[in-house]
């Protein structure tokens, strides 16, 4: 298990720069390209339009949801489709979750975490496990989320595990005391299954 960093207080501009920094590295290990996975929600698209204005080689770079909705890409519920307006004009290769045959190796896998300790929508109703034998599923959260009632697609703890670094951005103190309290091992949200297998180096701006 990782120990995480815990950055408090950051801005959207400084997670923006320090994500740059870590592409930039990654792309000069692989100029041939590298894969990220980003979240959804309302949290990382400021951070995400920071981001497209920055000097990085982005047809280089594929970006792949960590998980979505199964609604069409237009829909204001559809995170690719997100994605894909603000990161598309900068050049990247956006990638949908719903005919995936094979998920890559990522260079950073950032990930979100909810109130209740889920990661992507591997919620804690799903059990996910991380020696999950598939790298995506189809699943339907129990209860329905209000505000995106849908089906969702969302990768598993081995397909977020297999990457150089992870990266968590939440909000809130409830959310910050959550997330400590996993990576001591004090609970067995999803997220604490996730940070128990993590072997790579773990960052939480919280």
């Amino acid at each position: 298990m990782s120990t995480p960093v815990i950055v408090r207080d950051a801005d959207t501009a400084a997670i923006a720069t320090w994500i740059e920094g870590r592409l930039g590295t990654a792309l000069l290990k692989s100029p041939e390209g590298i894969a990220i996975t980003v979240p959804g929600g309302s949290t990382p698209f400021p951070i995400l339009e920071k981001l497209a204005d920055a000097p990085l080689d982005w047809p280089k770079i594929a970006v792949w949801p960590g998980d979505d909705r199964l609604v069409p890409e237009d829909h204001d519920a559809s995170n690719v489709g997100r994605i894909r307006q603000v990161l598309s004009p900068a050049g990247a290769r956006i990638v949908s979750l719903e005919h995936v045959v094979r998920v890559p190796h990522f260079a950073l896998a950032w990930l979100g975490m909810g109130g209740d300790g889920h990661i992507a929508s591997l919620f804690p109703n799903t059990d996910p496990r991380a020696d999950d034998p598939e790298r995506i599923r189809r699943i339907t959260p129990d209860p329905l989320p209000p505000e995106a009632p849908f089906d969702r697609v969302t990768m598993t703890i081995p397909a977020l595990l297999a990457s150089d670094e992870l990266l968590f951005v939440i909000r809130g103190e409830d959310k910050r005391a959550l997330f400590e309290q996993a990576a001591a091992g004090g609970n067995d949200l999803p997220v604490a299954r996730l940070l128990a297998a993590a072997r790579q180096p773990v960052t939480c701006f919280a």
